[in-house]
């Protein structure tokens, strides 16, 4: 299509990560015509490939927030969604530890705040009992969460591609949205890449992670004061060499930006440790080895053994956070006409963790705010 070219299109979605792939595949479903526009050249490749592909049991959040309803709504639903599609998954449980008695109330508080979540199945154990389960784990107590899991995202964000494109709708790959316009005809969009276009949409969805805020204010006609700011928390992981002697993911009690440097496994069983929290200018995915000098004694307060110079430099995620560091965390904004007054528009802020959890049920959400 020449750069003259004009098309229209019924449903717009801009991203194609596990949010937008959700969001597209459950509009395409209730018969909508979607067209996802993914700015690389494949699907999920920055947020939604770089985090610890955990199913979270919905422990953390703020009571009656949006991360804490659609984390427990989305967990059952990608439990289900994954069973009946064969995507790998396993519902392996994790325990949250206190390495010290001062820690061990903080545990009583977790449970407390999980039950008011909805969340109702944490078991506390003793010390003796966490170590019953992990015998190589060092603890004073612990919190069991029976219903954490973990899950071959790119399985999954391949099940949601097929699901769209099963019910008609596409991807055009390598075609980033430049710039946009409110008009009394919709939305339109001028989208680059090697066959630039102008494309006119009645709905559009902002779904482009950590591109949406710099996306949103290239659209002419959304208020400015509707937009947050950006800003970016890198975390970095590192792989274990060797088998690790665990079968539960092990997390120590949450820190203020994140859920500490914790030990997940994926699917072969294979440790890793991460993500740790720092604060950058711009997004880069380099991952420094010498910030693992420091996550030898933060692992170690859970695993006394891990051996000298066993963790290796793997990947690094940015969550796409809205407000700045030693802020309090902001909730989800899944941002509808009732937010903006565009019509037609959906603009999702600040999707980090628990969005792969949720991505079922901010799917939903975002189709009732189109309904």
């Amino acid at each position: 299509m020449s750069a003259s070219e004009e098309s229209s299109v019924d449903c717009v979605v801009a991203g194609a990560g596990v949010i937008g792939l959700a969001v597209a595949r459950a509009l395409a479903l209730r018969g909508r015509e979607v067209l996802v526009l993914e700015a690389t050249g494949l699907v999920g490749s920055d947020t939604s490939a770089r985090n610890s592909e955990v199913i979270h049991a919905g422990i953390y959040y703020a009571p009656g927030t949006l991360k804490a309803r659609l984390c427990v709504a989305g967990r059952d639903a990608l439990y289900a969604y994954c069973a009946e599609r064969s995507i790998p998954h396993r519902r392996c449980g994790k325990l949250i530890v206190a390495a010290s008695a001062a820690e061990t109330d903080r545990l009583a508080a977790i449970d407390a705040h999980a039950r008011a979540c909805g969340v109702t199945d944490l078991e506390p154990l003793t010390g003796a009992q966490a170590r019953a389960l992990e015998p190589a784990l060092s603890a004073e107590a612990a919190l069991l969460s029976p219903y954490t899991g973990i899950v071959d995202s790119h399985a999954l964000m391949l099940a949601y591609r097929g699901d769209l494109e099963d019910a008609g709708g596409m991807i055009a790959f390598n075609a980033p949205v430049l710039r946009g316009e409110v008009t009394a005809n919709g939305i339109v969009l001028e989208v680059g890449g090697a066959e630039p276009m102008r494309l006119t949409c009645s709905t559009f969805v902002n779904a482009a992670g950590h591109g949406a805020v710099p996306l949103a204010r290239a659209i002419a006609g959304i208020p400015a004061e509707t937009i947050p700011p950006a800003y970016f928390c890198k975390g970095s992981y590192f792989t274990l060499s060797g088998r690790a002697p665990f079968s539960r993911l092990v997390y120590p009690v949450p820190e203020q930006a994140g859920l500490g440097v914790h030990l997940t496994l994926d699917l072969g069983g294979q440790a890793r440790f991460g993500p740790d929290t720092e604060w950058i200018d711009a997004p880069n995915y380099d991952v420094d080895p010498a910030r693992g000098d420091t996550f030898y004694a933060a692992i170690r307060r859970y695993w006394p053994a891990l051996p000298d110079g066993a963790l290796n430099p793997a990947y690094a995620g940015i969550r796409p956070k809205i407000v700045p560091a030693g802020a309090r965390a902001a909730d989800f904004r899944i941002d509808g006409p009732a937010e903006h007054g565009v019509p037609g528009l959906v603009q999702l802020f600040g999707i980090e963790s628990p969005g792969l959890t949720a991505s079922l049920a901010i799917a939903d959400r975002v189709a009732e705010k189109l309904a």
